[in-house]
């Protein structure tokens, strides 16, 4: 990070995380240049799903969740940027405080607990981008208190569907009570069943992703495998934040409840990532997050069966200079390793990471 960069960190720091977050997205919607645009590397480029990513590195969903800034971030050098988590209701989401930086380990623990303005405010900011070059996924959930949570899901495929280059079904998050429980298999069938139908009905069918949880067993990955295969979903998003608190060093906020993310996530979701690859087989797409803050650790996501990866946590702590530096890491490493496509490197240390014990 340079000198500059480091004193804004500084400065924002000294802020509370949810105040900071908010400068943070009236900076990029301002366009105030908060960072430069690194240049395009052909050899970085994936197609998958019918979309011609320009690089293989996007923005997480979490940071932008009412769809204001998705072109900026983009302009950051981000190959795709994910919307959301966007409900059909608007919610507060849960008390506050409820972000917790752990400095010491990279980490940030979070129970906003899908707070965001609904479907009608960001229909209305997407629909006025509509035509713009950029991919853009909407990832979309279900209200705290709503009676029928699939049918949030259903309301959230048809109203998107036209503005999505690809969806996100999300019920990994540990934040709302009860979404997780939507994993389990026959929760989950329904679900599917009833999404999949829904965009077969939608003007447009972009591609839809199911977002999956770290905090998951062997038996309840072959599970989600099936319902996945089975009812022809696109990919997998290899994972949400973490329950667990194994290794942490911040003695402060380690106890809070939520979900944790950054460095201390990447080992585990990085193995089931390579499980849900081992299951699926070569063909799914599957989009590695968890712990990315580098270029060494968006390579291992690819070696570890990855097809696209996605950060936030990391830019937290490296500011928004951090796609610029990762991409420029990548493309030396392919210097290094005379590699013409990243589809070289994708499975190259599955098994490895596939051993390791959860």
């Amino acid at each position: 990070m340079s000198a500059l960069g480091r004193i804004g960190q500084k400065l924002l720091f000294t802020l509370d995380p949810e105040t900071a977050h908010g400068l943070s997205i009236a900076a990029l919607r301002c366009g105030l240049p908060v960072a430069g645009r690194p240049p395009q590397d052909n050899r970085l480029k994936v197609s998958l799903c019918g979309l011609d990513f320009p690089n293989p590195l996007g923005m997480a969903a979490g940071y932008d969740k009412n769809a204001e800034v998705p072109d900026a971030l983009l302009g950051l050098g981000f190959g795709f940027a994910e919307v959301g988590t966007i409900t059909p209701l608007p919610q507060t989401g849960n008390p506050k405080p409820r972000i917790f930086r752990l400095p010491s380990d990279g980490a940030v623990i979070n129970r906003l607990g899908f707070n965001n303005e609904g479907h009608a405010a960001a229909e209305k900011r997407l629909a006025a981008r509509k035509g713009r070059a950029g991919i853009v996924g909407i990832n979309i959930g279900a209200n705290k208190d709503s009676a029928d949570r699939v049918s949030d899901y259903e309301r959230g495929v048809i109203r998107f569907a036209r503005y999505a280059s690809y969806l996100t079904i999300n019920i990994s998050s540990p934040n709302t009570p009860g979404l997780r429980n939507m994993q389990e298999r026959e929760q989950l069938g329904e679900l599917l069943s009833r999404v999949m139908a829904a965009r077969a009905a939608a003007p447009a069918k972009p591609p839809v992703f199911l977002k999956i949880a770290p905090d998951l067993v062997e038996a309840e990955l072959e599970d989600i495998t099936a319902e996945v295969t089975e009812k022809q979903m696109d990919g997998v998003i290899v994972s949400n934040t973490t329950i667990a608190r194994a290794g942490l060093s911040s003695a402060g906020f380690a106890g809070e409840t939520g979900g944790l993310s950054g460095k201390p996530l990447f080992e585990r979701s990085t193995i089931v990532l390579a499980r849900m690859r081992k299951l699926l087989g070569p063909g799914p797409t599957i989009i590695g997050v968890g712990g990315v803050d580098s270029a060494e650790t968006a390579l291992e996501k690819i070696r570890a069966g990855a097809d696209l990866v996605q950060l936030y946590t990391g830019m937290i702590y490296a500011g928004p200079a951090l796609p610029g530096r990762i991409l420029s890491g990548m493309a030396r490493f392919m210097d290094s390793q005379g590699l013409k496509s990243l589809r070289e490197l994708r499975d190259s240390r599955l098994d490895r990471w596939a051993a390791k014990p959860l």
